[in-house]
C-alpha cells in the first residue's frame, strides 16, 4: 500500500483545471461526489420557494442571479437542474449569436433541452410532459399511441379551447412524437428547422417555425400546455458572449425584451433565470430601459464561501486517494493544513474556484517535491481541447444540430484566431437571410471574402438564400464568394438550383461541404470561447480573455484539423498522413499530460491515456511511451519487475 504523498506522485492531479469548466447542465456531467452541499445551499433553497410560487399561482417569475467569476453561477445552474428536475422541466439557453433570432434561438434551445433524458429517468422530458397531459392520462398510453390522430387532436382542442397558436397542426406534431418513425421529423418541426415540403407533408402541417412571430407563438403553446403540469425554467448563462451592438457592447437589451414581452402576453408557468456576472450587470444596467428591469422578481446574489467549505471542497477532491492510502491520513484534507487557506485568503473567504486553483497548485507542488517548474500554458491547452472535443463528439449528432445564426458565429471566431484585419456578420443583402453570412478581409491581401452558410432543407429558402448571394455578388460587396452548405442544392428545375449554378459553376466562386468533423472543431471551439467571456475557462492556473484564448488556439494549431478553414486558405493545408501518424495524437496526449503533471505512476499514465483512445491497448500504449522517452526528456524510473511502482517524469524531476 502507499502513502498518500506516494499516491499523489503516482497520480493525475484531482484538481485539473479541465474539471472547473462548467458549461450546459445537459452535456457537462456533474461528479456528486464532488459536490459540497453547503455551498450557496441558501440561494438553492431560494430559486426552489420561488419554482414552487409558480407551481401555485402558474404566474411566470424572472430570477437574476448575479456572482463574481468563479463563484458557481454555472455550477449553481447544474445543481438546480439535478435537485429540482422532478419539479420542474429545466431548459440551458446558450448565448444566442443573433437579437433578431432571440426568439427562434430560445425555441430551439428549449425543444433541444426538453429532449434530454435526465440521469436515472427512463424518458426525456418531453416525454414526461407529454404522458403528464390530462388528455393522455384519459386513456392508456398504448391506446393514446395506437389511437386515431384525429380523435387525439380533437381531445387536446377540447382540453385547451383557446390560446393555442395553429392548434390543429401543433397538436398534430405533439401526436407524431410518440410516433417512432415520426419523432426524430417532429422534434425538428418544433425546434424551427426550415424542412423541405415532403418533410412538411409527412407531419401534415403547411409550413415551418421559420420567423420569429411564430417562434414565440409556439414557445407560448408550450407555456400554455404546461400550465397543467409542471413549470418550465429557462436558465440564460454565459451572457458575456450574446450578440453585440454597433458599439461592441453586449445586446442585453434584447434579453430584457424577451422577459417583458413573456410577462405582458401573460404566459404561465415559466421561471426565467439570468445568470450574469457582478461586473456586467453593473456596466449594463444603466442602460436597460427601467420598466424591464422592474420585471425582474427577485435578484440572488452567491457570495464568497467561508474557509471551511473551501477545506470540504479540498476534502472531495482528495477523497478518492485518502481511501486508497496507507497509512490513513491523519486530516481529510491532508497533506494540504487549513493554515494555507488561511495564509492565503486573510479575510476568511474566498470564491470556490480560487481553492480548487491553490489546491491544485499546492498538490502539483507536493507532486515534484517542491520544485514547480513554470507551466505550460500549451500543454495544459491541448489536454483541455482534447476533454473538450471528445464531450462534443459524444453530443453533435448532425450538423444541422446547429441553427444558421450559430454555425456563422462558431466560422467568425475561429476566423479570429488567424487575425483576419477585418470581419463583419450579416454580409448578405437580405434582411431574412444576413444573419447566415460574413465577410472579412485577410492580412496583406486586397478584396474581401464573403461566406453564405445555408443549411436549411427548404429548397425555398434555398431559392432566396441564393438570390440574395447573386445580389452581393452584383453590388461586389465581396471578390470572392463561398457557399457552405451540406445539404441539397436542388437539381434541374429548382430556380434556386439555377442561380446556384449561375454563381458557383465558375472558377472565382466556390461551394464547400462540410463535414461533421468540421462543425464538431468549431463547435468545441466556440464551447471554449463562451467559457472564456464568462471567466470560467482556467488553462495552466490563469484565466485566458478571448485574445489569449484565441493566441492558444493559433499556437496549438488546434483548428488546423478542420477541413472546412483548410479550404478557405487561412493556413498551409496538413501534409498527408504517414505510416507512423496513426499514434501522433496519442504521443501528443502523452507529452502534454506529462508536461502539466510532471510525474505520474506508469500505470496510472496507461489507464488515463486509455480512457482518453479507448481503442489503444495497454501494450500500444507502453511501447509509444518508450519510442518517446527517446525523442523526449522523459524517464521511467523504477524495475521493470515491479510495474506498479514505476513512475515517468520529466528529466529534469528524476532526481
Amino acid at each position: 500500500m502507499a502513502s498518500i504523498n506516494e499516491l499523489i506522485r503516482k497520480s493525475v492531479n484531482p484538481f485539473a483545471p479541465e474539471t472547473f469548466k462548467p458549461g450546459n447542465f445537459w452535456h457537462e456531467h456533474q461528479d456528486s461526489a464532488l459536490h459540497v452541499d453547503e455551498i450557496h445551499q441558501t440561494t438553492l433553497r431560494d430559486v426552489e420557494a420561488w419554482l414552487e410560487k409558480v407551481a401555485r399561482d402558474r404566474t411566470s417569475r424572472t430570477l437574476l442571479l448575479c456572482g463574481d467569476s468563479g463563484s458557481g453561477k454555472s455550477h449553481l445552474l447544474g445543481r438546480l437542474k439535478t435537485t429540482l428536475n422532478p419539479k420542474a422541466f429545466f431548459v440551458y439557453i446558450d448565448p444566442f449569436p443573433d437579437s433578431s433570432c432571440l426568439w427562434q434561438h430560445v425555441l430551439r434551445s428549449t425543444v433541444d433541452s426538453l429532449t434530454q433524458v435526465p440521469e436515472g429517468a427512463s424518458q426525456s422530458q418531453l416525454l414526461r410532459w407529454l404522458h403528464s397531459l390530462s388528455a393522455a392520462q384519459a386513456s392508456n398510453v398504448v391506446d393514446w399511441v395506437l389511437g386515431e390522430r384525429r380523435t387525439f387532436i380533437r381531445r387536446l382542442r377540447a382540453a385547451y379551447p383557446s390560446g393555442i397558436y395553429n392548434a390543429s397542426q401543433f397538436f398534430g406534431v405533439l401526436y407524431d412524437l410518440l410516433n417512432p418513425d415520426l419523432n426524430a421529423l417532429a422534434c425538428d418541426w418544433l425546434r424551427g428547422d426550415d424542412l423541405d415540403e415532403p418533410d412538411l407533408k409527412k407531419l401534415r402541417v403547411k409550413r415551418s417555425i421559420n420567423t420569429e412571430d411564430a417562434a414565440q407563438k409556439i414557445l407560448a403553446n408550450f407555456g400554455q400546455i404546461a400550465a397543467e403540469t409542471q413549470p418550465i425554467v429557462l436558465c440564460f448563462d454565459q451572457l458575456d458572449n450574446i450578440a453585440r451592438l454597433d458599439d461592441g457592447r453586449i445586446d442585453l437589451q434584447a434579453l430584457f425584451d424577451f422577459n417583458s414581452s413573456l410577462h405582458n402576453q401573460g404566459w404561465k408557468n415559466f421561471l426565467i433565470v439570468i445568470s450574469i456576472i457582478t461586473s456586467t450587470w453593473k456596466q449594463h444596467v444603466g442602460r436597460l430601459q427601467p420598466a424591464d428591469v422592474a420585471r425582474i422578481d427577485g435578484e440572488l446574489s452567491l457570495k464568497a464561501i467561508p474557509l471551511e467549505l473551501a477545506k470540504s471542497l479540498w476534502a472531495a477532491r482528495l477523497k478518492p486517494l485518502h481511501r486508497r492510502a496507507k497509512p490513513k491520513p491523519k486530516t481529510a484534507i491532508a497533506p494540504l493544513t487549513r493554515s494555507i487557506l488561511e495564509q492565503k485568503f486573510p479575510g476568511g473567504k474566498t470564491h470556490p474556484r480560487n481553492a480548487l486553483e491553490l489546491g491544485r497548485r499546492l498538490i502539483q507542488n507536493y507532486k515534484v517535491g517542491g520544485k514547480l517548474a513554470e507551466e505550460d500554458p500549451l500543454a495544459a491547452f491541448h489536454l483541455i481541447w482534447l476533454k473538450e472535443l471528445d464531450k462534443t463528439r459524444q453530443r453533435v449528432e448532425r450538423i444541422r444540430q446547429f441553427s444558421d445564426p450559430e454555425l456563422i458565429q462558431m466560422l467568425r471566431e475561429a476566423l479570429l484566431v488567424f487575425e483576419m484585419d477585418w470581419v463583419r456578420s450579416r454580409f448578405l443583402p437580405s434582411p431574412t437571410y444576413a444573419t447566415h453570412s460574413l465577410c472579412y478581409e485577410r492580412p496583406n491581401q486586397s478584396g474581401r471574402t464573403g461566406i453564405a452558410w445555408s443549411e436549411a432543407p427548404n429548397l425555398t429558402s434555398f431559392y432566396h438564400v441564393m438570390n440574395a448571394c447573386r445580389r452581393a455578388v452584383k453590388l461586389n460587396l465581396c471578390q470572392q464568394l463561398f457557399l457552405i452548405r451540406q445539404e441539397s442544392v436542388g437539381g434541374e428545375g429548382r430556380k434556386g438550383y439555377e442561380i446556384y449554378q449561375q454563381i458557383f459553376s465558375q472558377g472565382t466562386h466556390q461551394h464547400l461541404t462540410p463535414t461533421l468533423a468540421d462543425v464538431e472543431i468549431l463547435a468545441t471551439y466556440h464551447g471554449l470561447v463562451n467559457a472564456a467571456y464568462s471567466g470560467e475557462l482556467v488553462v495552466a492556473g490563469k484565466t485566458p480573455n478571448p485574445e489569449e484564448l484565441a493566441d492558444l488556439a493559433h499556437q496549438s494549431t488546434v483548428l488546423e484539423a478542420c477541413s472546412l478553414l483548410q479550404a478557405l486558405n487561412l493556413f498551409p493545408t496538413a501534409p498527408p498522413q504517414t505510416a507512423s501518424a496513426p499514434f501522433a495524437d496519442l504521443d501528443a496526449f502523452l507529452w502534454n499530460l506529462l508536461k502539466t503533471q510532471q510525474i505520474m505512476g506508469l500505470q496510472r499514465l496507461i489507464e488515463t491515456t486509455q480512457a482518453q483512445f479507448p481503442r489503444a491497448s495497454a501494450e500500444q500504449i507502453q511501447q509509444q511511451l518508450e519510442r518517446l522517452c527517446q525523442a523526449q526528456p522523459l524517464q521511467v524510473l523504477g524495475s521493470s519487475d515491479r510495474p506498479d511502482e514505476q513512475v515517468v517524469c520529466l528529466a529534469a524531476n528524476s532526481a
